[in-house]
């Protein structure tokens, strides 16, 4: 397999845009109509996913460690989309043939060598982890919302209470859909491991969001949804070890900044935390009250609310990054960010610019340029990148 020459022909195929899953999708349809009923009713949120996942595949082909976790969290986490290993060969015929089309003369036997290889390595890993992971976990859990609470408009907060254990870890991410929308959001909890089982999410109602929608608008305690096995770790704290923490949470990128304070309270451990919260106005720091009792509770926790909309200063915005900074020098610890897009980029920019080197940092990818769990904030994010299925 040569890896130069895969990684060039997959340029020229994205240099088409919205063209490639266009043609992929009505190819696999067309050739193989049983793969419909796996994706959403509307398409238009999962045009991108395809190419996003490819991007990163290809990017990362020459390196296997990095890319084999991908490809099994991937592999995993399709099994909620009822994909199954008989599923694979027609995605890959799909491909190859909308590869072939827009690669037009430049296709050749020797490409089309490459990247049968290539699919065949990506889908083999897929197989495998999703075979590994039915003997531990199932395709998906039944939970009940046990609480539902409105904390504005466009915020709620949701105890639900999966039909048996959903093992995670803090700052990893879940699927969450409901029986009445054929589509998944990932959320993360709001807390660390409880002995109840019980989960805590954050949802903010997304314009256009089938699912957020529903979980802010539609739902009550004693419904049921459905939960998705736990993936990624870009915001877990292993990486961190023992380190003093800075952590900087926007909205309700609140949620899983949450998670990992409560797991440091529960190690005992005498880390440093300083918390900086912000919102855009004071009436939208809808979880003040946990905020208040976490600080009481863990004499390390320092927390400061960043009110990003001042009156007195129209059209200026300050992130928590920027109080942070002009409170202290930050750059012995390791920096979590949590946010919406905007507020992540900015915070992670900001931070390199002052002297942070890249290992320090942790946060998740920015809406369509990551995997999963990416996502358009950090707990309200589009399902995994995904080649054979998936929903917003």
């Amino acid at each position: 397999m040569d890896v130069p020459r895969l990684k060039q022909s997959w340029a020229v195929v994205a240099a088409h845009g919205d063209q490639v899953p266009l043609y992929f999708y009505s190819t696999l349809f067309l050739t193989h109509p049983e793969t419909r009923q796996m994706f959403p009713t509307n398409m238009a949120g999962q045009r991108d996913r395809l190419v996003t996942a490819l991007g990163h595949i290809v990017s990362n082909v020459d390196q296997v460690d990095r890319l084999m976790g991908f490809l099994q969290d991937l592999g995993a986490d399709h099994r909620k989309f009822a994909v199954r290993a008989e599923h694979y060969p027609a995605v890959g015929e799909a491909l190859l043939a909308t590869l072939r089309h827009f690669l037009a003369e430049r296709w050749t036997d020797e490409l089309a060598q490459d990247w049968a290889a290539a699919y065949g390595l990506v889908s083999q890993v897929m197989i495998e982890a999703a075979e590994a992971a039915e003997a531990v976990n199932p395709p998906w859990w039944v939970g009940e919302i046990v609480a539902h609470e409105r904390r504005g408009f466009d915020v709620a907060v949701l105890t639900v209470r999966p039909q048996y254990l959903l093992p995670f870890t803090p700052g990893q991410s879940i699927g969450v859909s409901h029986p009445a929308v054929r589509s998944w959001r990932y959320y993360s909890p709001a807390n660390a491991p409880r002995a109840d089982g019980t989960l805590e999410l954050h949802v903010r109602a997304v314009p256009g969001g089938a699912v957020s929608s529903r979980l802010v608008y539609g739902c009550a305690a004693g419904d049921q949804i459905h939960l998705a096995a736990p993936v990624g770790d870009r915001l877990t704290l292993w990486s961190a070890g023992s380190a003093d923490l800075l952590l900087l949470a926007g909205g309700t990128g609140w949620a899983p900044v949450k998670a990992l304070v409560e797991q440091v309270v529960a190690e005992g451990s005498r880390r440093k935390v300083d918390l900086y919260v912000g919102a855009r106005s004071r009436t939208e720091f809808y979880d003040s009250e946990a905020i208040d009792k976490l600080a009481s509770s863990y004499p390390g926790l320092t927390v400061t609310c960043v009110v990003g909309l001042d009156v007195n200063r129209p059209g200026e915005v300050v992130h928590p990054v920027d109080r942070a900074l002009t409170d202290g020098d930050w750059r012995s610890r390791h920096v979590y960010v949590c946010g919406s897009d905007e507020m992540v980029s900015h915070s992670v920019a900001t931070l390199q610019q002052a002297g942070y080197h890249a290992g320090q940092l942790h946060h998740e990818g920015l809406g369509k340029h990551w995997y999963g769990p990416s996502w358009r904030t950090a707990v309200d994010r589009p399902s995994t990148p995904d080649i054979s299925g998936g929903a917003r």
